[in-house]
């Protein structure tokens, strides 16, 4: 690959690419598989891949020019291929326009397809290149129906050319520049929701606005964070420091911690406030949501920039986790504006249902996604008319200050949403016991949120309601490999379900469990491509895995690495970590144990257990053979075996030819079954019934005569 800079800056990498530094071209050349194109359109991003025809024979004479250019200084000698009557004129006028001579370029036919062609051309005196396809029989007859394919497609030159006649022939002569132009834009239409759009982090510009953002905000780190209650910022003596988990000499920020005094302050605000925020229109409600998710996506860069610093996430991790918040704002906001149930109607009576808030909310954070999980569940809370009260990971205080701040910038009152930072045991008990709190929304780890439960279930003095819970409490998580698998497409998403965030997601994948005749093969392949990780710290772009979220953590997944010397076969990636912070290094730990710790302790960090299978339907039994059924993936490509897997392996989030991890609002709504917890699924659309209790008003409509009156 040969890179060429012009003076405009621009550059043209000769293997077929051309970038242009002002207009962002991409050849399809390069990019042309249907699959790019799918994952730009998914993702919200510019296509790379021209849809119409005439975008890739203009960008071919862009390109044909540009080649030209640089072979008129002698840094290459260029070859045209191509059937297209129209494209090679261009380039041989362009050629001779720059004085190349007859010897320093050529044009490629393929033998066999428009022979008059070949003899047109090398009557020019043009030279001439006659090339054919050799080699083994299958790679050689997908090459012929893809040719096929291309030569009777009713936009191919050369199927056109063989039946036109003047004016048709001068239409396929004509530049596509024009013909685009005449043709205008393609209508589109836009739905009325649809995913925040990831960033794009293969383009340098997009790189480069995150690059900047992490210098602006890591001179403002070291901030304190005050309680928030009624509106009024609040400093104690008591606190607690957040550290960069990458650095850990970077004080990221100070936080107040809140005690029983502050909780119970709190609460009576809370209270007070649905009388307000309860009673407004619920389209008054949803637009403020709507505002925010405006305030978060102007902030996207700083705020990305924030959690990389305090949750230690790689920058495009942390993209996703603002992308997610501001897709809870605007699907709960849509979600909210959806009628209620229309219920069976009698000649007679009238039946309706009437949505009320619950009352006064807790909402108690993870670390992980700490903008996104907190912004969910919160956005839900409020937009349903209650009144929350967020106690946040003690890691990730900073993150939650931000959060906080944006949605009273975008209108919620002060009195509707409080921050009480603080330790769990005080804080998040006194929280969770209070008599005038009426639900609790939690995500976190096992142990504390059974123990939420059981301190929900008991009914206090002047309680006069039962506690609703909704948790989400991790999971242990399989992916599955076929005997037929793509190997391809499978091994980079288990690396990256296993260790992108140094495996420190609830959906993570920490079990692979592969059929036996591929067994190997897979783990081979898994544990050279770890080997290729790269581990620093998460504000560098190029980084694949940065450090876990504190010293705990740390300990605990090096406890895991002594037992897998112990009780495995260890395949080890044996990689350079940085220093001043809390990496770990990633482990694939290999099994034939499959009640084994290492196969059903949920670990929360970079460790990957591998175990083998007889066959499919084996794997499906181990994959099944767990308290938490989560997220899943298989990887198979034969139908009635992933119908099979579908049917018999319970999870709440099976994916298919894809990793385990990554759900997104709407499409994918994230939750599981078992001891992973309680509630409905974020991101659906039954997330809000959750958060509101339930009238319904029958009404005999038989009446007669009018309304006396008093």
């Amino acid at each position: 690959s040969v890179e060429y800079t012009f003076a405009d800056g621009s550059k043209f990498f000769f293997d077929g690419r051309c970038v242009n530094g002002a207009e962002g071209i991409y050849s399809s050349y390069v990019h042309g598989t249907k699959g790019v194109a799918i994952a730009a359109r998914a993702n919200g991003w510019e296509s790379p891949l021209y849809a119409v025809k005439a975008h890739s024979d203009a960008n071919y004479e862009r390109c044909a020019h540009r080649m030209v250019v640089a072979a008129a200084v002698g840094h290459i000698r260029p070859a045209f291929a191509s059937h297209n009557l129209r494209s090679l004129a261009f380039a041989i006028a362009a050629a001779r326009a720059h004085n190349l001579p007859a010897d320093g370029y050529e044009v490629q036919v393929l033998h066999g397809m428009a022979t008059p062609l070949h003899a047109a051309i090398r009557d020019l005196g043009v030279r001439t290149r006659v090339y054919c396809p050799m080699g083994d029989l299958i790679p050689g007859m997908s090459y012929l129906v893809r040719r096929l394919l291309e030569n009777t497609a009713n936009d191919s030159f050369v199927q056109n050319a063989k039946h036109a006649d003047d004016a048709a022939l001068a239409g396929l002569l004509a530049d596509p520049a024009l013909a685009l132009t005449a043709a205008g834009a393609e209508p589109t239409t836009a739905p009325s929701f649809s995913n925040e759009p990831v960033a794009e982090l293969r383009r340098a510009a997009t790189r480069n606005r995150y690059v900047r953002a992490l210098s602006e905000v890591r001179p403002r780190l070291g901030f304190d964070v005050p309680l928030i209650i009624g509106g009024t910022e609040r400093r104690t003596t008591d606190t607690m420091e957040s550290v960069d988990p990458g650095h850990t000499a970077t004080l990221v920020c100070r936080s107040s911690l809140a005690d029983g005094r502050h909780v119970d302050e709190a609460v009576s605000l809370a209270k007070q406030s649905l009388t307000e925020w309860g009673r407004r229109t619920t389209a008054a409600r949803a637009t403020v949501l709507l505002k925010a998710a405006d305030l978060m996506r102007r902030r996207k860069h700083d705020l990305s920039a924030l959690i990389v610093f305090e949750a230690g996430k790689p920058i495009g991790e942390a993209d996703a986790d603002v992308c997610e918040a501001i897709d809870f704002l605007v699907y709960y906001a849509h979600l909210s504006l959806v009628p209620p149930p229309t219920l069976t109607q009698v000649p007679g009576e009238r039946n309706d249902v009437v949505l009320r808030p619950r009352g006064v909310g807790v909402v108690i954070s993870p670390w992980n996604f700490p903008l996104a999980i907190p912004c969910g569940m919160v956005a839900g809370s409020l937009v349903t008319g209650n009144s929350v009260i967020l106690k946040p990971a003690e890691q990730t205080p900073g993150v939650a200050l931000e959060l906080v701040r944006l949605l009273h910038s975008a209108g919620v009152p002060g009195n509707a949403l409080h921050l009480l930072p603080g330790r769990g045991e005080v804080a998040g008990a006194a929280l969770v016991e209070h008599p005038d709190v009426s639900f609790i929304v939690f995500t976190g780890s096992r142990a504390v949120g059974l123990g939420i439960n059981r301190a929900a279930s008991v009914v206090h003095p002047g309680q006069r309601h039962v506690k609703k819970v909704v948790a989400e409490m991790g999971g242990k998580n399989p992916i599955l490999i076929d005997g037929d698998a793509d190997l391809d497409v499978a091994v980079p998403a288990i690396v990256k379900s296993a260790f992108a965030y140094a495996g420190q997601k609830c959906s993570a994948a920490s079990r692979l469990i592969v059929v036996r005749s591929v067994f190997d093969e897979v783990v081979e392949r898994v544990a050279g491509a770890m080997a290729l990780l790269t581990i620093d710290h998460p504000s560098n772009p190029a980084a694949d895995m940065g450090p876990v979220i504190d010293q705990e953590s740390a300990d605990r997944v090096r406890a895991y690495h002594q037992l897998a010397v112990r009780e495995a076969t260890v395949m080890s990636a044996s990689l350079e970590l940085p220093s001043g912070g809390y990496y770990v290094e990633p482990v694939l730990a290999v099994t034939d144990d499959p009640r084994s710790r290492l196969a059903t302790d949920e670990i929360f960090g970079p460790v990957l257990t591998a175990m083998a299978a007889d066959d499919l339907e084996h794997a499906v039994a181990l994959a099944d053979d767990t308290d938490v059924a989560l997220t899943a993936s298989v990887f198979s490509r034969s139908p009635a075996s992933i119908a099979m897997v579908a049917e018999r392996l319970e999870a709440g989030n099976l994916y298919v030819n894809r990793g385990c991890t990554g759900a997104m609002v709407a499409r994918q709504p994230f939750g599981g079954h078992r001891l992973f917890g309680c509630g409905a699924k974020a991101g659906g659309p039954d997330y809000l019934a959750q958060f509101q209790s339930v009238t319904v008003v029958t009404e005999n409509t038989q009446r007669q005569g009018f309304a006396p009156d008093l």
